[in-house]
């Protein structure tokens, strides 16, 4: 019984730490290329040295996520309260078209990039991030350490409280 235990807290502990707070990407995100509202192509790990020096609020979305649409209206918001922070949108959407028109629809302002995979949040962007839901958000601090790795929609007070201690 002593055994079966052990073994089961081995477990939630090995599970536990699999999904631990990350403070950098992998290298296998940083060589992913993502697209540009103009069709050039930058590697993600172009788009976080451009980030550097600035609190930075990466959202995972697409304009087909219902989830996402709910969430703009809070985003906009957090954007209002925190004027000095920076905003990257990566889009996981099937076609550049529907991104674009999207963005435009939603009328978000930041930086945007659309990852070009027919399998979005399954392709290998998504799996190097360990994207399993959207909208996703990510913050960097000044010096570009994720401070937070994991948050969703419901998570925009912790979010909120996040990034008035970075500014």
């Amino acid at each position: 019984m002593k055994k079966i235990a052990l073994s089961f807290m081995l477990a939630i502990i090995g599970f536990g730490c699999s999904n631990a707070q990350k403070t950098e990407f992998n290298k296998e995100s940083l060589d992913k290329k993502l697209t540009t509202t103009d069709s050039t192509e930058v590697s993600f790990e172009t788009v976080l040295k451009n980030q550097k020096g600035k609190v930075t609020v990466i959202e995972i979305w697409a304009s087909w996520c219902s989830d996402c649409v709910k969430a703009m209206p809070k985003v906009k918001e957090m954007q209002a309260n925190n004027p000095k922070v920076d905003y990257v949108f990566i889009s996981m959407d099937k076609a550049f078209d529907k991104w674009k028109a999207g963005i435009e629809k939603h009328e978000l302002t930041g930086k945007q990039y659309w990852v070009n995979d027919p399998k979005m949040m399954k392709g290998e962007f998504g799996k190097s991030i360990d994207l399993d839901w959207i909208p996703r958000y990510i913050i960097l601090d000044k010096n570009g350490k994720i401070v937070t790795y994991r948050a969703i929609e419901t998570d925009f007070e912790q979010i909120n409280a996040t990034l008035k201690t970075l500014q």
